[in-house]
């Protein structure tokens, strides 16, 4: 039996290299986003995890909402990335510093 502490013990992990990796690798935009991402799923375990543990099936619903909004996320951040790409011939974040066209 796998126990509460397990879980959240795999979620901390998750979201500590989600955060090394937004805070140490600054020059990939991609990996920033993929970062982003692993958060989120920490997130999501935990909620799954202490929904499961409750007996309240609020916090997996509220997980498909979390999902809606990371795929939603996902997409508009990559058509960002790959406008950004198109009219600077890069995506290294300190490249793209200017807010002009």
């Amino acid at each position: 039996m796998i126990a509460l502490s397990d879980y959240l013990t795999l979620a901390a992990i998750m979201f500590s290299l989600s955060v090394a990796g937004i805070f140490l690798n600054r020059k990939n935009i991609i990996i920033i986003l993929m970062s982003i991402e692993l958060m989120l799923l920490s997130v999501n375990i935990n909620f799954v995890a202490f929904s499961h543990f409750l007996g309240d099936l609020s916090g997996q619903v509220f997980v498909f909402f979390i999902l809606t909004v990371a795929a939603a996320e996902a997409a508009i951040g990559l058509a960002i990335l790959v406008v950004l790409f198109r009219n600077k011939r890069t995506i290294d974040v300190d490249e793209l510093d200017s807010m002009k066209g």
